[in-house]
């Protein structure tokens, strides 16, 4: 019988099917088949429908262990009965026996069939005393054997016995005769039964033997210790070189390894010096073991390698995977079949990792990778904690993190809490209030509302932070969970490392009950976010300008602002998609470029002063100029710049390193300072906090006034944007017209996690005597101003490059120059 799917051992068997899974380097139907042949039996039918080509090929007709094996193939699963009737045709008339092909066993099937006979019986069904009978058939026999009672998979309450059924059966052809054909039926629960009621002669045969029902992950190792102790009589491939220690053909095993048996060493496995084998570790076949690695109780299946001082122990790793230097796999983990677990990465005790996954560099891995692709290096990412939807980021997952945020937090405190107009935010900001409520941490919920409102908020009511839910930028099936800080800003580093510790510990804090806490909706924050907008940015001359303004707010949250925000401004404006549009949160770049386009035809057929986009959740800011010409992001960040810096004569504004040089010519011309700073969103707001910093920029659409906060903003940069237009006299065509243009080009060159240290080192080398900035990444710059900024990518296995210089072709020549040396440093 090997047609099972074996569901409950995945991902060992997402990709083969369970009878085929090694047991110290052998199927565990080859187990059985040599147990057939040793007791005579060799005309042996399969029965199989999983996979079924897999088992074909690895048996083929059995000539190899000297049977004869034939195949019957179910197109559907038909019950333990009806797949053996779907064999009859191969059975001939005669008496056989059913035996699982994915059980270990040593059962003596000689002194089974003698049983038999010897009762006239028309099935015999092997028996076999257990401590735990719940997962298993209970048969109940007289004094000769014979079956008094049946009961399937009995609870504590209906376990009568502790003698289960095996499913070795011994029957008579008849047998058949009682199985419709191309039925689901199974023996246990449909056939045994009824024959019983009948008075049929059925026996049981209680066996003195060993006999594992290898189902779930801890049978399958304890199936390995069993036989590497000798519990189980079955034959072993290789040389026992001391007690316990078994090494197969053409293994090399170093003179100054650590072998502690009961162990196993498949054929042409290699174990260097300095590796220390443990008690029930086996090796399958052609398996690498690198100096200074650890195995205890670590079953590896064939063609795999495990690099130096890593650690792995209670855990199964599937054929052809790879575990870099350093990785530790943690008791009752799995590993698939062509994974690869890279350097220092940690997957913790019980965690599943399906075929075909990478686990990233340095990643904890605290949860099964089952959909994903990848066991990520950090919880956070570039826009919080991403991922797929009900798939990656499900209402489990959110639960688990704001409980280790409230974690974080003091009793008592209060968090903010906001979403876009998803209803999959929705689903998870409710996941998300009941953990943060649970763990004694007041809510004040804006439900849905623009993000910089969940900041302001967050900032103004002395809360202990906030957590904003939104759709991924450009991916509908995606969704980002925010946390930000007391301030309203996003978690810094070290803060998001704290997160990521308690969250990787799983020690979530809990209330009394007494101390669950309060769930609130507090009332006029958009009024109150509106009058502070507007008493603290400048608006003067905007009534008096007389300003047609086209805005789109992307069918976003920023539509729920504007009405009052623009009701007390005094401009004419036209705006489009001004509702909440729950089927198309977010925008693909498609999208986004048409509905630009179409904003821009509005701006020049109705001669307004110019046109801005919001993004879906209010933050970000895109412009269109009076002609209706899109400004891209790098360029709009200059406009802002010299309007910013024209009007403020002075004081500091901060920009990150990979803006353009351009804006140090801009702020000089108007007496203005640059600080540049780090591409992170924390460094950022950081900046802008500090004292004298009129305007902060990200180049991204993100702009930040810290007159009204220190936070990305872009309903504040619009009505900002409102007050520097009105007071200029100038259109933003012009004002683009007076700043230089830039020559900045980027590229991002593939870089593996282990190779990034190396390319770095290998940047500042190449750069000799030249100067090194080393404010984010390593800039060097060359002796006539040129300069080229190498920066690894804190997410993703990328190196990212950027070149500016005088013209198009010396800024290509720069960047093909350094790209090289990063490229030959991977390689």
């Amino acid at each position: 019988m090997a047609g099972g799917e074996g569901t409950r051992l995945r991902p060992m068997t997402a990709n083969q099917p369970k009878p085929l899974l090694p047991v110290v380097n052998r199927p565990i139907m080859e187990h059985v088949l040599r147990l057939l042949k040793r007791h005579g039996l060799t005309e042996t039918v399969v029965t199989v429908q999983f996979l079924a080509a897999l088992i074909r090929n690895y048996f083929g007709d059995g000539e190899e262990l000297g049977m004869s094996l034939s195949y019957a193939t179910e197109e559907v699963p038909l019950g333990t009965a009806g797949s053996v009737k779907n064999a009859q045709d191969a059975l001939r008339d005669d008496r056989f026996l059913v035996i699982s092909g994915d059980a270990l066993t040593d059962i003596d099937l000689t002194d089974m069939v003698r049983f038999h006979k010897e009762n006239g019986a028309l099935v015999t069904i092997g028996l076999k005393r257990v401590p735990n009978p719940l997962e298993f058939g209970i048969i109940i026999v007289d004094e000769a054997g014979r079956i008094q009672r049946f009961l399937e998979k009995p609870t504590w309450g209906q376990v009568f016995s502790d003698t289960v059924n095996t499913g070795i059966y011994v029957m008579e052809p008849e047998i058949l005769d009682h199985v419709p054909a191309g039925e689901v039926v199974d023996w246990s629960s449909d056939v045994f039964p009824r024959l019983l009621a009948e008075g049929a002669p059925l026996y049981g045969y209680v066996a003195d033997c060993y006999w594992e029902d290898v189902g779930t992950h801890e049978s399958y190792l304890k199936a390995q210790a069993d036989m590497l102790s000798g519990k189980v009589d079955v034959e072993m491939d290789g040389f026992e070189v001391s007690p316990g220690v078994w090494i197969a053909e053409g293994a090399e095993v170093d003179s100054d390894a650590i072998l502690k048996g009961p162990l196993y060493i498949g054929d042409y496995a290699k174990v260097e010096a300095g590796v220390e084998l443990r008690e029930f570790t086996v090796l399958g076949s052609n398996v690498v073991v690198k100096e200074g690695a650890f195995l205890h109780r670590a079953v590896v299946h064939d063609n795999v390698f495990i690099g130096p001082s890593a650690n792995l122990r209670g855990c199964v790793v599937g054929k052809n995977t790879d575990v870099m230097a350093g990785a530790r796999i943690e008791e009752g983990a799995v590993i698939g079949d062509e994974c690869v677990i890279e350097s220092e990465a940690y997957v913790s005790n019980g965690v599943k990792v399906y075929p075909f996954k990478t686990i990233e560099a340095g990643a904890v891995v605290n949860t099964s990778v089952i959909w994903e692709s990848r066991g990520q290096r950090h919880l956070f990412g570039p826009r919080g904690v991403s991922g797929l939807v009900n798939v990656e980021i499900t209402p489990e997952l959110a639960v688990r993190l704001a409980s280790a945020y409230a974690t974080t937090l003091k009793k008592g405190a209060t968090v903010v809490t906001g979403r876009d107009a998803s209803r999959a935010a929705r689903t998870l900001k409710r996941a998300v209030i009941s953990a943060l409520t649970a763990s004694a941490i007041n809510v004040q919920d804006l439900q849905a509302c623009a993000l910089p409102l969940v900041r302001f908020e967050t900032a103004r009511e002395d809360a202990g932070g906030g957590i904003y839910i939104r759709t991924t930028p450009g991916d509908p099936q995606g969704v980002d969970i925010l946390f930000l800080d007391a301030d309203g800003a996003d978690l810094s580093s070290s803060a998001q490392r704290k997160l990521e510790r308690v969250f990787g510990r799983q020690e979530f804090r809990r209330a009394f009950p007494g101390e669950i806490a309060q769930l609130g909706y507090p009332a006029r924050t958009l009024e109150t976010y509106t009058r502070d907008l507007l008493s603290r940015v400048d608006q003067r001359g905007v009534r008096e300008a007389g300003l047609k303004i086209v805005l789109d707010c992307a069918g976003g949250t920023a539509s729920l602002v504007l009405p009052a925000l623009l009701g007390m401004m005094g401009v004419d404006v036209l705006t489009m998609n001004n509702r909440l549009d729950e089927a198309n949160p977010t925008e693909t770049l498609a999208e986004r470029m048409r509905d630009l386009q179409r904003l821009g035809e509005l701006v020049s057929s109705s001669r307004a002063a110019f046109g801005a986009r919001f993004d879906p959740v209010g933050e970000r800011l895109s412009l269109v100029n009076e002609n209706g010409e899109l400004i891209d992001d790098e360029r709009a960040l200059l406009v802002f710049l010299d309007l910013v810096a024209a009007e403020s004569h002075g004081g500091r504004v901060a920009l990150p390193v990979t803006t353009t040089r351009v804006a140090e010519q801009v702020c000089r011309f108007h007496g203005v300072q640059v600080e540049w700073i780090s591409t992170s969103q924390d460094a950022l707001t950081k900046a802008a906090a500090a004292p004298g910093v009129v305007f902060a920029g990200d180049g991204r659409g993100g702009f930040v006034f810290p007159e009204f906060s220190n936070t990305v903003d872009g309903i504040a940069g619009f009505v900002r944007l409102v007050g520097l237009v009105a007071r200029t006299r100038l259109t933003l065509s012009q004002i683009d017209a007076r700043i230089p243009e830039a020559h900045l080009l980027r590229r991002s060159v593939p870089t593996p996690w282990a190779a990034k240290g190396g390319v770095m080192r290998r940047v500042v080398e190449a750069a000799g005597d030249r100067t090194i900035d080393t404010t984010d990444g390593v800039r060097v710059v060359e002796g006539d101003g040129r300069w080229v900024l190498v920066l690894p990518d804190p997410a993703e296995a990328l190196t990212h490059l950027w070149a500016e210089a005088g013209d198009h072709d010396a800024a290509q020549a720069l960047l093909e120059e350094w790209a090289g040396v990063v490229e030959r440093a991977v390689s």
